[in-house]
């Protein structure tokens, strides 16, 4: 079914796929965590017709019939997951592109019914970073008996505390700024804990059941794994390259240390429903989709709070004034 792209998030991973992805990957449109509007369906489409706001998230398909792909989790196929740029199409083998475009051709599978009550742009964001802080979340059981950890203040970690927040967890946030105190309260914190406070740190041991660390940037998991209580988990999500840690800090306690990716289809509407009942969306910078260029300039130096979302009206502007409609 066609798509007409109405809000496209900024994710880091788009600025990694410009900056060094594989060049022989072009051109490459980026994009993977877009809302829109249902313009056209094809034969076999049942669930959306016209007119329906629909969400698209970083997967387009998948082989469908693997253990993973049997039970909603598609992220994980076996045979690896279409994504939503830089893919290979599994019918034609064409590369896909994604979602700083005016229009989107996607299965109906991988689409997601948005509720009505959600600020479009702000849904947007939902499609990567909220499903990546929701799925552990969900694995872990989290409600009104866990006390949940967040390391980092970012795109990422803004979701993980609503979300857990919204779930009833008892919800702190490690960071390495005193100056984030008061938003992260505002977003739903009940504790502030700054990283490079040694005491504050150490008073943290065994308190948390679940941990999600969402920092990209590279250190020591130690202090995090020794703030897990018994049996329970640090569940890392925003680094790239090796772990560092003190295995003392994952045997003392019979502490997990885990990894989470993205969602399936079954847990990403689960999680827009929940955020329909609760109200929550992405905390969103709304630019127009030609200053893309800002946008992505000032996400390597991390001047956003939280995400960009494109608003892709003026694209379509530009593309009916080009035909002259």
């Amino acid at each position: 079914m066609a798509v007409r792209i109405l809000y496209c998030g900024v994710c880091h991973s788009d600025l990694d796929a410009i900056d060094h992805g594989d060049r022989r990957v072009f051109p490459l449109v980026p994009g993977h965590e877009f809302v829109g509007e249902v313009v056209a369906t094809g034969a076999a489409v049942t669930r959306f017709a016209a007119g329906d706001r629909v969400a698209v998230g970083n997967i387009v398909d998948s082989c469908g019939v693997c253990e993973a792909c049997s039970a909603g989790q598609e992220n994980y196929c076996a045979r690896f997951p279409t994504l939503t740029y830089g893919g290979a199409d599994r019918h034609d083998r064409t590369q896909t592109q994604g979602g700083y475009s005016a229009e989107y051709v996607v299965a109906e599978k991988f689409a997601y019914r948005v509720p009505g009550s959600l600020d479009l742009a702000g849904v947007a964001p939902l499609m990567c970073a909220g499903v990546t802080v929701w799925e552990p979340l969900r694995r872990w059981s989290v409600d009104s008996s866990s006390a949940v950890g967040v390391v980092g203040l970012g795109g990422l970690g803004h979701l993980a505390v609503k979300l857990a927040h919204a779930l009833g967890a008892e919800v702190a946030v490690f960071t390495t700024s005193a100056a984030k105190t008061d938003d992260a309260r505002e977003l739903g914190a009940d504790d502030v804990i700054v990283s490079g406070d040694a005491d504050r740190m150490a008073a943290q041991a065994n308190r948390f059941d679940l941990i999600l660390d969402t920092a990209s940037a590279a250190h020591d998991l130690s202090p995090y794994l020794r703030a897990v209580r018994m049996d329970g988990t640090l569940c890392c999500l925003g680094m790239t390259g090796s772990l560092e840690f003190d295995p003392l800090s994952l045997l003392i306690g019979r502490k997990s240390l885990a990894s989470a990716g993205s969602g399936g289809t079954t847990g990403t509407q689960d999680m827009l429903d929940f955020c329909g009942e609760h109200g929550i969306t992405a905390t969103v910078e709304v630019l127009p989709a030609h200053q893309v260029n800002n946008a992505l300039d000032r996400l390597r130096r991390n001047d956003v709070r939280y995400r960009f979302a494109l608003d892709m009206h003026d694209h379509e502007h530009d593309r009916r004034a080009s035909l002259g409609t």
